[in-house]
């Protein structure tokens, strides 16, 4: 029977024959000398000439350094051995050979090749360029075995992190001439390693359905070739423990704990089934809410005032944590230094509630003594320090520089922002490390596009979060549909002067040839704006806006109304809009409003004047466990001309499937009925309310779809001049009811929303529209 071998086998071999005979050479040495000798001293031995064989690059001082041999120095055997295993271990050789020959070593080396060239082979999910970077083996080196299996090790971890733990990388070597190698790295990558299940054990509060929609993790689904978050990421598992416990924590559960997490090939070894273990304990509300200080000029009962939480509220640390962030806010306006809130608790374990005295003391005299910002390459260091409330010399706050982080980290410039603390330059000192790595923060993106009003279309869209790493937006959009065209710049500022005080200027662009309105309109401005803070929920926008607005093309069979309006007007006005939102801040994590105040006042120069009014409502909360959404919305608006001026085309409401479905856009609202086309002349007024529930359907959850029904309310009436019309003008403010279902669905292209609508009430010119798919918006 007869062996074949490769080349690299058989120099495998000849590689260990050749350190066996080494080693036994000096074991035979060291045995002769231990039997010959006629004391029980070792045999030593005396070199006067050190001979190096076989070395091209390496020089012999470097070689006679690493052996440690001094010509004329008595040598043992152990201290032979030593040598040779100093010189094996420098990784400069690839075989080492010490032969003593009388007064002489011989110390015979091959040297490791250098690397020619570095090749991957057999990669398809990841490229070389994600790979290659990973690759510490370098071309025109010298070839270290180690150094490789390190290489291929990182490449192995690469794709586990994307879900491929089958996936194996062997560092292979073609020799070439000159003593050169080729470094290839043969891939096989195996298949991703999906989530087939995720379930829980110990939930009786909330069902696995509404746990698994806490969790960054995902079921494999139908969409599992698209979905990257049903991949089995050990990493993901410890974040999905941390978000899983702050559910918890928000809702009033203090005692949850996770009590294991298992995971689980499946029997084909292609997914894994996860599942967690809990224990929910019991919900804790709110009880006696006080606070107490011992320090002289500090009145509690003052501090007291400025909290929100109040007995019976379900507990939660960020209700708490809101609380002291407005008791130390206080303190600092007040003039106190050194301020700290510390909330002690006491539990009511009969009746479930959490007693919490705030108590006010003076910390610590530390100090900031400087902010150490590494890792931005591109972001410029006043965009990060800006995220702190603090500055060098001011008094340390621990939970400051805690939000500053959780801040840095909302920015979306970095991929991972470590804030740390350290020793200063004195015991009242210390020094805030932030080390933070960057992350792409621009976007190209080309897409197509259906409406039922417009028809199908393309857009191109340019994103930058980041500009020239100052943190500014630069955004630029254009979008082109079968009847309509429109594009968009603008760029925001959000630190205006380094202040709370964000600067945004847009200029636009838009035009409108649809065959169902009977003319033609186009709309190009600019507007800049200012918006800040004035409460803890409170913004306030300031904008200026000046457009050409131009109305053209009417039909013949159109309402005088509308040619009467034919021409270019420019407008100038000033504006502002009011919000008040409490989805952050708000005491309750299951419901929120947000409330919206604008008017626009047009006159400024210009050819039109009025003034334009809006307002919204919308309010959210979470039933039945958790499981159904309630959502109710008012909106309105109103236009009041002055000073002779008319409303126009460009400046009026039209009400669409967005603001009222059921109907086409422009379907509802005032027209001209002696008109041939009766089309749609928009008003001066409306009103929408809108109700609507979302809820499970009792699908499998990975596949991401839900159920919804609505019932929407509303009017569009008002006209400034209807005297000139050919006929009759119907601008009443007759109402106008529908009916619906939903269906909701998460895609990797994102949320979309089937509507399905029925008029309940309309008038008889009403055009209606009983299907509308859109792009799914969160409150």
């Amino acid at each position: 029977m007869s062996i074949k071998t490769t080349g690299d086998q058989r120099r495998a071999v000849e590689t260990a024959w050749v350190r066996l005979r080494s080693v036994a050479l000096i074991l035979c040495f060291g045995v002769f000398a231990a039997f010959s000798a006629s004391h029980a001293q070792a045999q030593s031995y005396s070199f006067n000439t050190v001979s190096i064989e076989g070395n091209q690059r390496v020089e012999q001082g470097t070689i006679l350094s690493y052996a440690g041999i001094g010509r004329g120095e008595a040598v043992s055997p152990g201290a032979l051995n030593d040598a040779y295993q100093r010189i094996v271990n420098s990784g400069l050789f690839e075989t080492v050979e010490l032969v003593p020959s009388g007064s002489t070593l011989v110390i015979r080396v091959q040297e490791w090749p250098t690397i020619n060239r570095i090749n991957i082979e057999g990669n398809v999910r990841l490229k070389d360029d994600q790979l290659l970077p990973l690759v510490q083996s370098q071309v025109r080196r010298v070839y270290n075995p180690t150094v490789a299996e390190q290489d291929a090790a990182s490449m192995v971890e690469l794709y586990e992190a994307r879900g491929r733990l089958a996936a194996s990388v062997s560092p292979k070597i073609i020799r070439r001439a000159n003593n050169r190698v080729d470094l290839v790295f043969e891939v096989v990558e195996g298949k991703v390693v999906e989530i087939e299940r995720l379930s829980f054990v110990g939930n009786r509060s909330f069902s696995d359905r509404r746990l698994r929609r806490v969790l960054d993790t995902k079921q494999a689904g139908f969409l599992r070739q698209i979905i990257q978050r049903d991949t089995f990421v050990a990493d993901r598992i410890e974040f999905d423990k941390r978000l899983l416990s702050d559910f918890y924590t928000a809702r009033g559960y203090i005692d949850f704990q996770i009590l294991s997490v298992n995971s689980e090939f499946s029997r084909e070894r292609n997914a894994f089934f996860i599942t967690f273990t809990i224990q929910e304990g019991q919900p804790y509300k709110f009880g006696g809410v006080t606070a107490s200080s011992d320090l002289p000029n500090v009145d509690a009962q003052e501090f007291l005032a400025v909290t929100k939480t109040r007995a019976g509220q379900t507990y939660s640390p960020g209700a708490l944590e809101n609380d002291i962030n407005r008791m130390e806010r206080l303190a600092t306006q007040k003039g106190l230094a050194f301020i700290r809130v510390n909330p002690e608790i006491t539990r009511d374990q009969r009746n479930l509630i959490l007693n919490v005295d705030y108590v006010i003391e003076r910390g610590p005299r530390i100090f900031v003594e400087r902010i150490d910002i590494e890792g931005n390459a591109t972001t410029l260091d006043r965009v990060i320090r800006r995220q702190f409330k603090t500055v060098e010399g001011d008094p340390f706050n621990p939970r400051e520089i805690r939000q500053a982080a959780e801040r840095i980290r909302a920015l979306g410039y970095f991929a991972n922002a470590d804030v740390n603390t350290s020793e200063g330059s004195a015991g009242d000192q210390v020094v805030v490390d932030v080390d933070v790595e960057e992350q792409p923060t621009g976007n190209l993106s080309f897409g197509a596009s259906y409406s039922a009003d417009t028809g199908p279309g393309v857009n191109i869209s340019f994103s930058e979060r980041n500009f020239l790493g100052r943190g500014q937006t630069l955004r630029f959009v254009v979008a082109s549909g079968t009847d309509s065209a429109s594009s968009n710049l603008s760029f925001t500022e959000p630190a205006l002067l380094g202040r709370d005080l964000s600067f945004t200027f847009n200029a636009f662009y838009s035009v409108s040839e649809q065959d169902d309105s009977f003319y033609d309109t186009r709309v190009v401005g600019i507007s800049p704006s200012l918006t800040f803070p004035i409460s803890e929920n409170g913004r306030l926008q300031t904008r200026y806006s000046v457009s050409k607005d131009t109305v053209s093309n009417i039909s013949k069979e159109s309402s005088p109304i509308l040619k009467g309006e034919v021409g270019s007007k420019y407008t100038s006005a000033f504006g502002y809009t009011f919000t008040y939102d409490t989805r952050v801040t708000g005491l309750n994590p299951n419901a929120g409003v947000l409330l919206s105040f604008g008017q626009d006042f047009a006159g400024f120069g210009g050819d039109t004047k009025y003034v334009k009014t809006s307002a919204k409502a919308i309010g959210q909360t979470k039933v039945m466990n958790e499981e159904v959404t309630l959502r109710a919305t008012f909106e309105g608006g109103a236009i009041n001309s002055f000073g002779g001026s008319t409303s126009r085309l460009t400046d009026r409401y039209f009400l669409g499937p967005n603001l009222l479905r059921g109907f086409e856009s422009k379907g509802i609202g005032p027209r001209d009925l002696g008109a041939v086309n009766r089309d749609a002349l928009g008003g001066n007024m409306f009103a929408v309310a809108r109700f609507e529930a979302e809820f499970p359907l009792g699908l499998p959850e990975e596949y991401g779809i839900s159920g919804g029904a609505f019932v929407d309310v509303g009017s569009l009436w008002g006209l400034d001049d209807t005297a000139g019309a050919g006929g009759i003008v119907d601008d009443s403010a007759a109402l106008r009811a529908s009916i619906g279902v939903s269906l909701f669905w998460d895609t990797p292209i994102g949320p979309l929303r089937f509507n399905f609508s029925k008029p309940l009430k309309k008038e008889d010119y009403d055009l209606e529209q009983n299907f509308n798919l859109t792009i799914s918006t969160e409150f």
